[in-house]
């Protein structure tokens, strides 16, 4: 099984950017999907983007044009670039993997996804 772990969080100003990082482990991350999640408090977790195999990409609405999910297959990474960032996009983030093929909706579901990292804050704060 994969193992995950996630860097790159912070405290920032609204309007700045950040660049989250998924570092897999254990198994090459090429034919996984990944997805990012986040939560904050008091909130139920909630999908943000995943990146197939393939690299088809899927948005939530809430960050669409904001946030760009990539992967680089030969450092085994897998990238969430966040751009104008919002008092509302204080949250933990999860990167979260799934081997098996999903359905673009499925894929936002985080029940589907097998392997968990730690989380990285993000603070968006003036």
């Amino acid at each position: 099984q994969v193992q995950l772990a996630e860097s790159g969080g912070g405290l920032v100003q609204p309007g700045e950017s950040l660049r989250l990082s998924c570092l897999g482990s254990g198994r090459s991350l090429s034919e996984y999907t990944i997805a990012w999640f986040r939560q904050a408090p008091g909130k139920d977790r909630e999908f943000v983007a995943h990146i197939t195999w393939s690299t088809t990409t899927t948005y939530a609405d809430s960050v669409k044009g904001r946030f760009t999910i990539s992967r680089d297959n030969a450092k085994n990474m897998v990238y969430l670039q966040m751009k104008s960032l919002k008092p509302e996009d204080t949250a933990i983030y999860y990167c979260a993997s799934h081997k098996a093929p999903l359905t673009t909706y499925g894929a936002t579901m985080g029940r589907n996804f097998d392997s968990w990292g730690q989380g990285t804050q993000v603070t968006v704060s003036s």
